[in-house]
């Protein structure tokens, strides 16, 4: 079964960007909402909106719980590198974005203009990395798994898949729409359980969550964790399994995700007159090493 979830015709996005690209047409900046047509970039291109779709088709088929515990049990050993912050941005920075129509960013661009943004408007430090940090888990890619499992909208799995998810007519496919123990409301949870107890699907967020949940103030770990659960932070669907503390702390998630959405720009930042910056603001929070 792995090897054909591995497969060629199991990874249909050509570039890991083509997600993010989506999302921004589903969310489109307000204020791109009113430049002329011309200046909009191109995110309703049909190649690509048929490359995302067949890309969730697979996601929502083979995203279930049984899945997630199996990635769990395969990725959190941490034993795959050790790497330093810096270590890990040189290895994703083999991921560049060949398909963005207006932007030839590298993923450390792509992270310095949305810390950069976070920064000019005053915020934390620990919201600055957060900003700087948040997308490290996508070097699950290089580790082999297909991008299906890296990236896309987050959802939990044990209980009933959201209809305010993307493209929710694709569970069908999924055996967890069939098993009576995952396919109510609650599924295997109690109401308003928390999402600590809740298992999300695999992917990026959960995957750099669970490295760095020891070094980081908890604002900061739940915009990682969730920055990427539309259904909840946008559509706000998941109030069931919510306490008043996840409810308060997805302020934050809310208020993280217009930098990651919205702060690509035509100039990139000037990464070496930053890195100092970077280098000193990396160290106060992390150590030198981290097992991924």
């Amino acid at each position: 079964m792995e090897e054909s979830l591995n497969s060629n015709h199991k990874n249909p996005m050509d570039n890991i960007d083509d997600w993010e690209d989506n999302l921004l047409e589903r969310y489109p900046d307000p204020v791109e909402a009113v430049k002329e047509k011309e200046e909009f970039r191109n995110y309703v291109d049909s190649e690509r909106l048929d490359t995302v779709k067949e890309f969730y088709k697979i996601n929502h088929q083979y995203q279930t719980y049984d899945f997630v515990c199996e990635k769990e049990k395969e990725f959190l050993k941490f034993d795959k590198r050790e790497m330093s912050i810096w270590e890990a941005l040189d290895f994703l920075n083999t991921l560049v974005d060949d398909s963005d129509p207006d932007i030839d960013l590298d993923q450390l661009q792509h992270l310095l203009q949305t810390s950069e943004a976070i920064r000019a408007d005053g915020h934390p430090d620990w919201f600055v990395l957060t900003g700087f940090i948040h997308d490290l888990g996508k070097v699950l890619c290089l580790f082999g798994e297909p991008q299906w499992a890296v990236v896309g909208d987050t959802f939990p799995v044990g209980c009933a898949f959201s209809d305010k998810i993307v493209y929710p007519d694709f569970f069908t496919a999924n055996p967890d729409t069939m098993d009576e123990r995952y396919n109510t409301k609650y599924g295997i949870y109690e109401p308003n359980c928390g999402l600590d107890q809740v298992k999300m699907s695999w992917g990026h967020d959960e995957y750099l969550y669970q490295i760095l949940k020891d070094y980081l103030p908890e604002p900061a770990l739940y915009m990682i964790r969730y920055h990427s659960f539309y259904s909840q932070h946008r559509e706000n669907d998941y109030l069931h399994l919510m306490t008043q503390k996840d409810i308060e702390l997805f302020e934050w998630v809310k208020r993280f995700n217009p930098y990651d959405l919205y702060s690509k720009a035509p100039v990139p930042p000037d990464a070496k007159e930053l890195l100092p910056y970077y280098k000193e603001l990396v160290a106060k929070y992390l150590p030198k090493k981290l097992s991924f």
